[in-house]
């Protein structure tokens, strides 16, 4: 295997924990940007112009915020997996129905994958408390974002 080209200012060890937690980060985000464009795309019902334009919302930030945690592992020498194959296998979110769905199905749904994707989130900024604190602001930052989209979206159904 050849040298890495890039170098990394964490120890080997800490380059690889943090890496595995950005990896993690970065298929569960592009899996939430799937997600939330499969909803928008098959979203039904009164409401359905307000909620399919917060779905392009959520899009656009889970997309952005991959583009982020992608570059900040390839900033540690990590190489960021981004391909479909890799997020089919290893995504920890929850399926949405496919096909139609009613508004108050999409909201409930996105819901239930924000929460699962923020408990996950948290747990990942604990793990990078020692290693590299650099990483854990980002990862407070994109869960913040995340949790503030969580609010907004039970905010719907309450």
């Amino acid at each position: 295997m050849a040298k890495n080209p890039i170098t990394s200012p964490l120890a080997d060890a800490d380059r690889d924990a943090v890496g595995a937690v950005l990896q993690a980060t970065l298929v569960d985000l592009v899996d939430l940007s799937l997600i939330g464009k499969q909803a928008h795309w098959n979203v039904i019902g009164k409401n359905f112009r307000s909620v399919h334009l917060q779905l392009d919302e959520l899009v656009v930030a889970a997309r952005n915020a991959a583009d982020q945690v992608a570059e900040r592992a390839a900033a540690l020498g990590v190489t960021p997996n981004g391909t479909a194959k890799t997020i089919a296998s290893s995504s920890g979110l929850p399926e949405i129905e496919t096909g139609w769905l009613k508004e108050d199905q999409v909201v409930s749904a996105i819901t239930n994958v924000l929460g699962k994707l923020i408990t996950r989130m948290r747990a990942r900024i604990d793990e990078t408390d020692k290693p590299d604190l650099v990483t854990q602001d980002l990862l407070i930052g994109i869960t913040q974002e995340l949790e503030q989209a969580h609010w907004m979206w039970q905010a719907q159904s309450a």
